[in-house]
């Protein structure tokens, strides 16, 4: 057997190319971040409460038979509380970076999650929060963010980087509109979004994979097509006649189902079993998704072609081919949740409806680490966010409107900018395969 010299990388001892890759992948940005937020807890939502205010969220919900009294907390001492709590938090965050190891994704879900509690404790100072309000709200933005995170997971995951998100969830938007309008039925209007996405992929597949153009370029041209595209067909052929073309009623939308005695329960009930059928195709997605990318050999096969293409090749996966049909596959998911905002929201489309949300899909999709259900945590966190303005101005907080409207954009800055957490993507995400 021929011994095989090995190379000048596979030369450096362990125990230096370990210290060396703890000094390169060190980050302190997290822990800053945590320190940052705990002390807007302890200071803003604390402190400077209003003196002897207290906070009443509802818990209830018309329709469901259950009732409970509502929460009473005082806010200032419960924000004083979660602060000192996310302020230990933090502690352990800089602890654990210096010595060089990770904070357990779990922390950064308690955190933000104790986070958003004590905002909402402060938001509702001496008013009344509706909790079950607030939650579906949240859902209801966060599905076609849930959506264009799937989508960007499984593109990126096989090596190909989709900046189009926002180009596929704007054609699913158009199209379902259009079919669903001319046909009344909501379900070939999912069809036809899946298609059009499908076909925005297409595009990105061809001159990514087969042309070898930069993925970033060619995703942020397909999205100005895409807004171009959609803009002219909506002046030139949908206004010519609305009714027909561009109005969908409301039995002619996403169906709504509510799940016999489970969708009675309070607040879990009208979140998770009272809703349109968009919504529990992403609930199926989700796991269904996370399942076959980590057990199946098909998400071992994806994997292998984003991390490492030419040992996936060596052992006879066809980078190339893997990589067209699962960027398809992502458009055809991003292409669904577009659908939302026609077929399960407004009933029709309008301009650049999508508003950005696609690029925001692909920010919890960083910030998620490239995970399904931490992208879905970290979409239901900016769909959160965006649901805020709406319940500032509904209870009456002395909070100005725009700087609610700037939060998703925040975080999203936040996010990809890496004061998260580190976050590795996959390895030959962006990079072109030749084979030799």
């Amino acid at each position: 057997m021929t011994a095989v010299t090995p190379s000048t990388e596979e030369q450096i001892p362990v125990g230096a190319s370990t210290k060396a890759e703890v000094r390169t992948t060190r980050s302190w940005k997290a822990p800053i971040a945590y320190a940052f937020f705990s002390a807007l807890v302890l200071v803003v939502f604390g402190l400077l409460a209003p003196a002897g205010a207290s906070s009443t969220i509802d818990l209830n919900s018309d329709g469901v038979p259950i009732k409970f009294d509502p929460l009473v907390l005082p806010t200032m001492v419960t924000n004083l509380v979660i602060g000192v709590i996310l302020a230990g938090i933090t502690v352990v965050a800089f602890l654990r970076t210096a010595a060089g190891a990770k904070l357990p994704m779990w922390v950064m879900v308690v955190f933000g999650i104790l986070w958003v509690w004590a905002l909402i404790v402060f938001i509702g100072a001496n008013a009344n929060v509706p909790l079950t309000w607030l939650l579906t709200g949240t859902l209801a933005i966060s599905t076609p963010l849930i959506f264009g995170s799937m989508a960007g997971l499984v593109s990126e995951r096989v090596g190909v980087v989709n900046i189009a998100i926002e180009g596929q969830l704007l054609a699913g938007a158009f199209t379902s509109a259009l079919i669903g309008s001319m046909t009344g039925n909501p379900f070939l209007g999912l069809l036809g979004a899946i298609l059009a996405g499908m076909l925005v992929s297409l595009i990105l597949a061809v001159f990514s994979i087969r042309y070898l153009v930069e993925q970033v370029v060619v995703g942020v041209v397909i999205n100005m097509l895409v807004i171009g595209l959609t803009n002219f067909l909506y002046s030139g052929v949908m206004t010519r006649d609305s009714g027909f073309l561009n109005t969908i009623a409301q039995d002619e939308k996403y169906p709504r189902f509510a799940i016999p005695l489970l969708s009675d329960i309070p607040v879990i009930g009208p979140l998770l079993f009272d809703n349109t059928f968009i919504v529990y195709l992403m609930f199926i997605t989700v796991p269904v998704l996370t399942f076959a990318l980590f057990k199946t050999r098909w998400g071992l096969r994806l994997r292998a072609v984003g991390e490492h293409p030419k040992a996936a090749d060596t052992v006879g996966i066809k980078v190339n081919k893997t990589r067209f049909w699962n960027v398809l596959l992502s458009g055809a998911i991003a292409g669904a949740g577009g659908s939302f905002f026609t077929l399960g929201s407004v009933g029709s489309f309008s301009q650049e409806m999508t508003s950005g949300q696609g690029y925001i899909a692909l920010a919890a999709l960083i910030f998620g680490r490239w995970h399904p259900v931490y992208a879905t945590l970290a979409a239901l966190l900016f769909g959160f966010a965006s649901n805020l303005k709406t319940l500032v101005s509904q209870v009456g907080a002395n909070i100005p409107p725009e700087f609610m409207a700037m939060i998703p954009y925040i975080v999203t800055i936040l996010a990809v900018a890496g004061f998260v957490g580190q976050s590795r993507g996959p390895a030959a995400a962006g990079k072109p395969y030749v084979k030799a």
